[in-house]
């Protein structure tokens, strides 16, 4: 079956997430360092992120909400130092903020230039990178979460939210992200075509190989210019 469109991974596919998240953890901590300094000590920035693991364990059903866990995470270090009203608000700005202030890939933004000239692609991401912050919204015909749809990758679902919004079969779409299970695993159980983008030049080890890997972006587009099929 031809591939119409290109699903995509967001965060270490088309960026890396981790230096934003790190800065995102600073920009709360220096923060809570100015207005509340007895938070600030009482959760330095491992034991908030030691606490935001421990509530995503106590609360399975948000597995696909980083978002309110984190929020969650905020209420619960501040009632444990006896504040109730706690600056969810504020915090949830400065941190959403840093954490969507990325660094493209050099290769990223070329590429998707490409291939949304030729074939829609659709974001698939189970965090919470808003495209509008980042400024590549225009080219992504639409964009589905975790956090919006309530399920999140590997389940099929959310693969096959995107062919319904697209109005194609499944197997006409393209799959491409970092991660074996849940981007290439969980395409393929969904029954879209996958593509593994290993920039790391890991060996697979996942089953079932991928239909295509590549080392980046432009390899990408390069094929979607060779192969794929646009609607008239």
């Amino acid at each position: 079956m031809a591939v119409r469109a290109v699903s995509l991974d967001l965060d270490d596919t088309l960026w890396p997430v981790l230096p934003a998240l790190i800065e995102a953890e600073h920009v709360v901590d220096r923060w809570l360092r100015q207005h509340h300094p007895d938070v600030a000590s009482a959760w330095p920035i491992e034991a908030m992120r030691e606490l935001r693991e421990q509530i995503a364990r106590d609360n399975t059903h948000l597995s696909h909400d980083f978002s309110e866990q984190r929020r969650m995470t905020i209420r619960a270090a501040f009632a444990h130092c006896g504040i109730d009203d706690a600056p969810v608000d504020e915090l949830w700005r400065l941190y959403f903020a840093a954490r969507n202030n990325v660094e493209l890939y050099p290769d990223s933004l070329p590429a998707l230039e490409r291939i949304a000239h030729r074939v829609p692609i659709v974001s698939i991401s189970n965090g919470n990178a808003d495209l509008e912050i980042i400024g590549l919204h225009h080219l992504f015909h639409t964009r589905i979460s975790a956090g919006g749809l309530g399920v999140a990758k590997p389940d099929a679902r959310i693969f096959l939210a995107a062919a319904e919004a697209l109005g194609i079969e499944p197997g006409e779409i393209l799959h491409v992200g970092d991660d074996p299970l849940l981007d290439v695993v969980g395409a393929r159980e969904a029954g879209l075509r996958t593509v593994w983008l290993n920039r790391t030049g890991e060996v697979w080890s996942h089953g079932p190989a991928p239909d295509m890997e590549f080392p980046d972006m432009t390899h990408l587009a390069d094929w979607v210019e060779a192969s794929a099929v646009t609607d008239s």
